[in-house]
C-alpha cells in the first residue's frame, strides 16, 4: 500500500505515524511546501515573547527523524500541485529546484490547514505588517524586532494568536495597541466572562479598543506606519500583526472536484472521508460536526487535528473508527489569567434557537483558607429540559484547566447538572475544596431546575421596573470597597430577618450580594416568608465584569 499525505504539522504528521505502527510494509510520502514538517505551531507566540528561549524546542519531528523512526519519506518544500484523482496521481512541485514531478498513490491524506485571513486593507501589503502560522511568520516578526526594535507594536485580533501576540510585545518591553472589531475579545466565550479579560488586558497597561476595527494602512518611512481606524483616529506603530482569524486551505481540493461543506471547510464523513473513497481529510481545513447541535463546525485545534489523522490512518486500514464531533475545548493564557471554554457559548445558542438556561459561580480554586487561594469564575450551560451540559467557560488566575477538562469530560459523558453534584473529586486544601466549582454550580443549576431558587441574571438588573425592589445584602463596608449597583437598598444578610418588615410585600424582591451565596440565602428567607423575590446569579461581581 503506498500513502500519500500532504501537509504535516498535527494532523498530516499524526496520521503518518499512526500508519506506519499498524503497517511495517506501506510507503508513506509526506509533503509540505514548507521548510518545517512538524512544529509547535501553538508555541510560536511564546517564543517571540521569549518564555520559550530555543527555537529548536519547538522543532518536534524533522524529516531526518521522522525517517529513521517511522521510515517515512518527508519532504519538505515540496508543494502539491494538482490531484488527479481519475489516475490517482499527485503533481508534485519541487520548491528548491522547480522540477515537478508526479507520485502515485493508494490513498490520499489532505492535511493543508488554514491560512490566516489578511483582509483586502489598502496599504496592508508592507514589510511591517505580519502575519503568523509558521516558524517562517515568527523569524520574520523576530528579525522586525531585531533590525527595527520597536517602541510600539499593534494587533489585530483578540482571539488566540492575537491575545498571546499581545502579551508577548507586552513582555519585551513594547507598548501595545490591541485592536478588535467586536465588543470582546475572546469569542469562545461571552461578553460578561471576556470581561475579566478586559480588565486584565487594561491593568497590564495595553491600549485595548474594542468595537473599532482597521480600515487602512500607510507607511510614514521604514519603521512607521500609520493606521486609520474605524472611528477615524490614527495610531503611529512600528510594527502590525494581522491576526483577524484563519480560513480552511481548500484549494487544492476544489481543484480536484472535492465537495466542500456549507461553512467552505473540506467535507468529510466520520471516518474523515471525502467524497472520493481514496481521499481523507483532517485538521484545520475540514468540516467536522459540532458535539451540541451535530452541524457543520470550523474548528481549528491541535487536538481535533491529532485524533482525526490517527483515525483516518486507521480507516485507511480498514479499522472502521468514527470521529465523535468536536466539542471545542480551548485555554488561553492572558498575562496572569487563564480563559477556557467547552461547547457551546450563549451567543451561539441563541443563534440556534436552542433553550438553556445558565448559572454563575465564583469561588475558591482550592480551600480559602489555605494560602494562594484564586478566584474561580465559571459559567455553566445547561438543558433546562434535559439537564445536560451544552457549555461552560471559565475565568481565573489558578484552576481553570482542571474544571473545564472536568466539564469536558462531563459533557462527553452525557452527564446531567444532577449528576455534576455527585462528582467526587480530590480535595486537600493546597489542591481543591470539599465542595468544589464544579460541585457548587451543580447546586445552583440544580437549584433552579427543581424550583428552590428562582434566578435574575445580570443584563436584566438595568431594566427593573418599579413592581421590583433591589436589594444588596452585603455589609456596608463591600459597597465602599468594591461598589454597588444604583438604586439598591442595604440591607446585610444577618440582619434581613429582624427587617424584613421595611421590604413590601406586593412588590417582588430582587436581591444580590458579592457572588450570589449571600444573596440565596437571603432569597430562601424572603420565600419562606411569602414574599416574591429572585437573587443576581453570580451577584455584583458577575454584573460588574459584564460592564468591563
Amino acid at each position: 500500500m503506498k500513502i500519500l499525505i500532504v501537509g504535516g504539522v498535527a494532523g498530516g504528521a499524526s496520521a503518518a505515524a499512526r500508519a506506519r505502527r499498524l503497517s511495517e510494509d506501506a510507503e508513506i510520502i509526506m509533503f509540505e511546501r514548507g521548510p518545517f514538517v512538524s512544529f509547535a505551531n501553538c508555541g510560536l507566540p511564546y517564543h517571540i515573547g521569549g518564555d520559550i528561549q530555543v527555537r529548536d524546542k519547538l522543532l518536534l519531528q524533522t524529516p531526518e527523524s521522522f525517517l529513521a523512526r517511522f521510515n517515512v519519506d518527508v519532504r519538505v518544500m515540496n508543494e502539491v500541485l494538482t490531484i488527479n484523482r481519475h489516475n490517482k496521481t499527485l503533481t508534485v512541485k519541487n520548491l528548491i529546484d522547480n522540477v515537478q514531478y508526479t507520485e502515485s498513490y493508494d490513498f490520499l491524506l489532505l492535511s493543508p490547514g488554514a491560512a490566516p485571513i489578511v483582509p483586502p486593507i489598502a496599504g496592508i501589503d508592507n514589510p511591517l505588517t505580519h502575519s503568523l502560522r509558521n516558524i517562517p511568520d515568527m523569524d520574520k516578526i523576530i528579525h522586525t524586532l531585531e533590525k527595527n526594535k520597536p517602541q510600539h507594536a499593534t494587533v489585530v485580533g483578540g482571539g488566540f494568536i492575537g491575545l498571546e501576540m499581545m502579551e508577548a510585545f507586552h513582555q519585551l518591553g513594547i507598548k501595545t495597541t490591541l485592536l478588535e472589531m467586536a465588543e470582546q475579545v475572546m469569542t469562545p466565550v461571552d461578553k460578561e466572562m471576556a470581561g475579566f479579560v478586559h480588565q486584565e488586558i487594561k491593568s497590564k497597561g495595553v491600549d485595548l479598543r474594542l468595537g473599532v476595527a482597521l480600515k487602512a494602512v500607510g507607511q510614514l518611512d521604514d519603521q512607521t506606519l500609520r493606521l486609520s481606524l474605524s472611528n477615524d483616529e490614527k495610531i503611529d506603530t512600528g510594527l502590525l500583526i494581522m491576526a483577524i482569524g484563519v480560513r480552511p486551505e481548500t484549494q487544492l481540493a476544489v481543484n480536484a472536484g472535492l465537495d466542500l461543506g456549507e461553512l467552505g471547510g473540506i467535507a468529510v464523513n466520520e471516518y474523515m472521508q471525502t467524497n472520493d473513497p481514496f481521499i481523507y481529510a483532517v485538521g484545520d481545513a475540514i468540516e467536522d460536526s459540532d458535539f451540541v447541535t451535530g452541524k457543520p463546525g470550523l474548528v481549528p485545534l491541535a487536538g481535533p487535528a491529532n485524533r482525526q489523522g490517527r483515525m483516518a490512518a486507521d480507516n485507511i486500514f480498514g479499522r472502521n473508527e468514527s470521529y465523535q464531533s468536536t466539542q471545542g475545548t480551548a485555554i488561553c493564557k492572558v498575562f496572569d489569567l487563564a480563559v477556557a471554554s467547552v461547547g457551546k457559548n450563549e451567543k451561539q445558542l441563541k443563534k440556534d434557537s436552542i433553550e438553556y438556561q445558565k448559572v454563575y459561580v465564583h469561588t475558591a480554586s482550592h480551600a480559602s483558607y489555605y494560602p494562594g487561594a484564586e478566584t474561580v469564575s465559571l459559567k455553566l450551560i445547561y438543558s433546562p429540559t434535559s439537564g445536560k451540559i451544552l457549555g461552560a467557560q471559565a475565568v481565573g488566575k489558578d484552576g481553570v484547566d482542571k474544571r473545564i477538562d472536568v466539564l469536558a469530560v462531563a459533557q462527553r459523558a452525557g452527564m446531567t447538572v444532577e449528576q455534576l453534584q455527585h462528582l467526587e473529586l480530590t480535595y486537600a486544601p493546597p489542591y481543591g475544596s470539599a465542595k468544589d466549582v464544579i460541585n457548587q454550580a451543580a447546586f445552583v443549576a440544580n437549584n433552579i431546575l427543581n424550583g428552590d431558587a428562582t434566578a435574575i441574571h445580570y443584563d436584566e438588573i438595568d431594566h427593573l421596573t418599579d413592581d421590583q425592589i433591589l436589594v444588596d445584602v452585603r455589609n456596608p463596608n463591600e459597597l465602599e470597597s468594591v461598589g454597588f449597583i444604583a438604586g439598591a437598598i442595604n440591607i446585610p444578610v444577618d440582619q434581613l430577618r429582624q427587617r424584613m418588615d421595611e421590604l413590601p410585600k406586593d412588590k417582588e424582591i430582587i436581591v444580590y450580594c458579592q457572588v450570589g451565596l449571600r444573596g440565596n440565602v437571603a432569597y430562601r428567607q424572603l420565600v419562606n416568608n411569602g414574599y416574591q423575590a429572585r437573587n443576581l446569579i453570580g451577584g455584583y461581581r458577575t454584573y460588574l465584569h459584564a460592564m468591563c
